[in-house]
């Protein structure tokens, strides 16, 4: 089984910032992609930012140049740094780790509230 917890949501002004932070722990293959996803109310969870195990990174349109995504391989941890926060920003959001076996392993942290409002 896999374990991630999450930290670092809050409250913040538009245009502020925050950084997010995941850590992983259990039984996690060497090659894997972690994520950060998000839901606002009444809408789907949709990909914030992914990063592989290589440092390839993909964003969502939306977030492109405001967010930053990294990871340590060695502690299994992945961060998302947001920047110039917009009050559409404001969502729950889940850290995410996959990684191919016998089959696709899909896990999920609890998730972490930011809200961007004045």
């Amino acid at each position: 089984q896999v374990q991630l917890v999450e930290s670092g949501g809050g409250l913040v002004q538009p245009g502020g910032s925050l950084r997010l932070s995941c850590a992983a722990s259990g039984r996690i293959f060497s090659t894997n992609v972690m994520g950060w996803y998000r839901q606002a109310p009444g809408k789907q969870r949709e990909l914030v930012a992914g990063i592989t195990t290589g440092g390839n990174t993909n964003y969502a349109e939306s977030v492109k140049g405001r967010f930053t995504i990294s990871r340590d391989n060695a502690k299994n941890t992945v961060a998302l740094q947001m920047n110039s926060l917009k009050p559409e920003d404001t969502a729950v959001y889940y850290c995410n780790i996959q990684f191919k076996g016998v089959r696709l392993y899909d896990y999920w942290g609890q998730g972490t509230q930011v809200t961007v409002s004045s």
